[in-house]
């Protein structure tokens, strides 16, 4: 059933198709494509496209989370979508929740009449925090700092509505791009070659999902460390609990996806122990930009440069896998130094910056 959230506007729950292509689709490939768009016209950029098909795995919800999806409408355009994303972590308070309209319908208080139905659905299942994480347009304008001291974003129209709705900026994640070149596969193969020299006592190990068995649990054990061992500043992180069932599920979604993702995993040798890991992923267009995904080194290894031997090792085997992808984009916190210091040495160079938001609801 639609809702009327302004005179002009409804939002309309989707019920997801079970295949992308199915006959009863088309609502949701009308919402794929405005997803595009609405990424598009705020960040300039294509990489974050996803076909229909890659989108719908994404969307549906699973044994860890419960995801709810509405498509915005101004008449009969559809013009953005608000989703909401219930984890299911033991003691979780969070919902994760974003309203993304494309900009020409900015200013009419659509944002704002959503804004009330997303935290009653949030507060409908016991949350009393909502988090986002929004990328906003360049500005040359005035700027808002996160609340770490480290990073800042445009005061825009954007940092006005989460602001004055309640929302802090917690955190600012930086958006770094890697053409690939001659230059920066030499400036890997030499920082390679010095990171191993501190990193005696370990080995490396590269797979392209699925995991092998033999290195499942110690891969899903990496997995659910990434919400303790990663900067989170003042966001409500959720320690995650993955095992091989959750590993496994997560890497047949990115086999739905038609995603191509190569984990390259540091071993250390005396205990067989997975010490970290980074994953490099491209969809089925090889020519398509590469995304970094996760990256990790625990604690009780850090100190011995795995971070850099990861990231050299994963691009420079990525030559073979992907070797016609212009570019590769990577995501870190600004407070996270040692992991910007190795992308800036290996050329990554800031192309954006992206918010992470948060609102409590008590």
């Amino acid at each position: 059933m639609s809702i009327r959230v302004t005179d002009e506007a409804t939002l309309h729950p989707l019920v997801l198709p079970a295949r992308a292509d199915a006959a009863d689709a088309g609502e949701f490939r009308e919402l794929s494509r405005v997803r595009n768009l609405v990424y598009r016209e705020i960040t300039g950029r294509d990489e974050q496209d996803l076909e229909p098909e890659a989108l719908l795995p994404l969307l549906r919800s699973r044994e860890e989370r419960t995801t709810l999806v509405w498509a915005v409408r101004v008449g009969d355009e559809t013009v953005g979508r608000a989703v909401v994303d219930i984890p299911h972590e033991e003691g979780s308070r969070v919902a994760i929740a974003a309203i993304e309209l494309r900009p020409h319908v900015w200013g009419r208080g659509i944002g704002s009449a959503i804004l009330p139905h997303v935290e009653a659905f949030a507060r409908t299942h016991g949350r009393t925090v909502i988090q986002n994480w929004t990328e906003q347009q360049h500005s040359d304008g005035a700027r808002l700092d996160a609340r770490t001291g480290i990073g800042s974003v445009p005061d825009d129209h954007v940092a006005r509505f989460l602001t004055g709705h309640g929302f802090s900026l917690e955190q600012v994640y930086r958006i770094s791009e890697l053409p690939r070149t001659a230059t920066a596969e030499s400036r890997a193969r030499e920082l390679l070659a010095e990171a191993g020299e501190a990193a005696r006592g370990y080995r490396v190990l590269r797979w392209e999902v699925p995991t092998p068995a033999e290195h499942i649990d110690g891969f899903a054990w990496l997995k659910s460390r990434m919400s303790t061992d990663a900067p989170s500043a003042g966001l409500d992180a959720d320690e995650e609990t993955w095992d091989a069932d959750r590993l496994v599920r997560s890497e047949q979604r990115t086999a739905e996806m038609r995603q191509r993702v190569l984990v390259t995993a540091a071993q250390h040798v005396d205990t067989g122990e997975l010490a970290g890991f980074t994953e490099l992923g491209i969809g089925p267009d090889l020519t398509s930009t590469t995304h970094q995904h996760d990256t990790l080194v625990l604690r009780e290894h850090r100190g011995h440069r795995l971070g850099q031997l990861l990231k050299c090792a994963a691009l420079l085997r990525w030559s073979d896998i992907a070797p016609e992808s212009p570019s590769i984009i990577t995501y870190n916190a600004e407070e996270n130094r040692p992991m910007l210091s190795i992308n800036e040495a290996l050329g990554f160079r800031a192309i954006g910056y992206e918010g992470a938001w948060r609102k409590d609801l008590e």
